[in-house]
C-alpha cells in the first residue's frame, strides 16, 4: 500500500494541472452541495444546539460578517468567551451592543441581563504585521485559548488580480492562507495552554478545483492565467495542505487537534457584486437552494465545539493519518480532494509557506517547547 502511495506521488512530479476526471469530480461534488444540501443536512436542527461553552475561550476571525457573523453570535449566546478578531472593530462593538440589546429584550432572567462575554481585538489579515501584533498581544495575557476559528476569507469573482499592499502577496492567497497559517502557528503556545484545544480552518468545496504550483503559488510567472476563482481554489487547497502536515507535527501529547470544514454553498451576494448583471442573476437562482447563514453556519460550530471531533483528530493521529480531520457541510466527516492528499506537495507547500510568512522551519517545535520565534522579512519570491 505504501509503495503503491509513494508511485503515486512519483507520477504527480511533472503534474501541470487537474486532470479531467478530478474537474468532473470537483464539479460533481459542487452541483450536487448546490442542489441537495439542504435535503442531506435536514437531520440537523436549526439553530445547531451546542454544548456547554462557559469554559471556553474562542478566537474567531471575519466575525462581522457572512458565516462569520452567525457563528460570533451563536458562540456568544451559548456563553463562550468570544475574541472577535476583525478588522472593523467598530462594527464588532455595534454588534457586540446589538447582541446584548437583543438578549436583555427577550428574556426578563437575571442571566439574560448579563453582558455577553465578548472582547474584541484588532487583526486585518492584508497585513502580516497585524498578524504577527495580534498574536504578540495575544500570547502576552499569558491566557489559554481554546479553539482558534480561521473563518475569515475572501472570494473576489470578477475582479482583476491584486496583492496585498504591505506584503505584495495574491489577496486570495494571503487572506485565505498565508496569514491565517501565521496566526495558527504564532498562536500554538496558547492553544498548547488551553489544550484540549482545537484549530478550526474553514475550508471550501472549492478546494476540489485547486492545483498548488509551489514554484508559483503567488500566481505571477505567467505559467497558468490568473482568474479569481483559481486564485480562490489554489489557496484553500494550500490551506487544506498545510493543515494536514501540521496535525502531523502536532504531537498527541499536546492536545491541539487541527480540522478543516465547509459550510457548503450559502448565500452570500458579496461574492457576485463585481459580475455583469446576466451572471449575478444566473448565481442568485442557483444559490436559491443553497443554506441561508444561519443553516450555513452549523458545520463551523459544530467542528469547534462538539466532542467527537477531537476523537476522531485523535484516531487519525493513532492511525498516522497524512490528512487532516475534513468535516462537511452536514457536519459529517468526509474526504479532502485527491491532490490535497499529495503528501509530497503538502511538504513542499508546507516548507514554501513557512519562508513566505518568514517563519523558520522549527518554528512549531520551537514554540511548544516554550522558545520563542523571530518573524522574519517574508519571501515574495516564486
Amino acid at each position: 500500500m505504501a509503495s503503491t502511495f509513494q508511485n503515486g506521488l512519483s507520477n504527480q512530479k511533472q503534474k501541470q494541472g487537474l486532470s479531467f476526471t478530478e474537474y468532473c469530480k470537483g464539479w460533481s461534488v459542487l452541483l450536487y452541495e448546490i442542489f441537495f444540501e439542504k435535503i442531506s443536512s435536514r437531520h440537523l436542527k436549526i439553530p445547531l444546539p451546542l454544548p456547554p461553552l462557559s469554559d471556553l475561550t474562542i478566537i474567531l476571525t471575519g466575525p462581522t460578517s457572512g458565516i462569520g457573523l452567525e457563528v460570533a453570535r451563536n458562540l456568544a449566546f451559548s456563553g463562550a468567551h468570544l475574541v472577535m478578531a476583525a478588522r472593523n472593530t467598530k462594527a464588532a462593538h455595534d454588534l457586540i451592543n446589538q447582541w446584548n440589546n437583543e438578549r436583555s429584550y427577550s428574556s426578563s432572567s437575571d442571566e439574560a441581563k448579563q453582558l455577553l462575554d465578548i472582547e474584541v481585538m484588532k487583526l486585518d489579515l492584508l497585513s502580516l504585521q497585524s498578524v504577527v501584533n495580534f498574536a504578540q498581544e495575544w500570547n502576552s495575557k499569558s491566557r489559554p485559548l481554546n479553539v482558534l476559528i480561521n473563518n475569515a476569507g475572501i472570494l473576489n469573482l470578477g475582479k482583476p488580480q491584486s496583492f496585498s499592499e504591505e506584503d505584495g502577496f495574491e489577496t486570495h492567497l494571503q487572506v485565505n492562507h498565508l496569514a491565517p497559517s501565521l496566526l495558527t502557528i504564532l498562536l500554538l503556545p496558547s492553544l498548547k495552554k488551553g489544550s484540549p484545544s482545537r484549530i478550526v480552518n474553514c475550508s471550501s468545496t472549492g478546494h476540489l478545483f485547486g492545483f498548488v504550483d509551489v514554484d508559483d503559488m503567488n500566481l505571477t510567472s505567467g505559467r497558468r492565467k490568473f482568474f479569481s476563482f483559481r486564485g480562490y481554489s489554489s489557496s484553500k487547497l494550500a490551506q487544506v495542505m498545510f493543515s494536514s502536515i501540521l496535525q502531523k507535527k502536532l504531537l498527541l501529547e499536546s492536545g491541539i487537534s487541527v480540522v478543516c470544514v465547509s459550510p457548503g454553498i450559502v448565500r452570500n451576494t458579496n461574492v457576485v457584486r463585481d459580475l455583469p448583471k446576466m451572471l449575478q442573476q444566473v448565481f442568485q437562482s442557483l444559490i436559491f437552494f443553497a443554506y441561508p447563514l444561519k443553516e450555513g453556519c452549523r458545520s463551523v460550530l459544530y467542528a469547534a465545539t462538539y466532542p467527537e471531533v477531537q476523537d476522531y483528530t485523535k484516531s487519525l493521529k493513532a492511525q498516522d493519518s497524512h490528512v487532516c480531520a475534513y468535516i462537511d457541510h452536514d457536519c459529517t466527516f468526509g474526504n479532502v480532494s485527491k491532490e490535497a492528499q499529495n503528501l509530497e506537495t503538502s511538504m513542499k507547500v508546507w516548507d514554501k509557506t513557512l519562508n513566505m510568512i518568514g517563519l523558520p522551519s522549527d518554528a512549531v517545535d520551537k514554540l511548544l517547547s516554550g522558545d520563542t520565534v523571530e518573524v522574519s522579512k517574508n519571501d515574495r519570491s516564486d
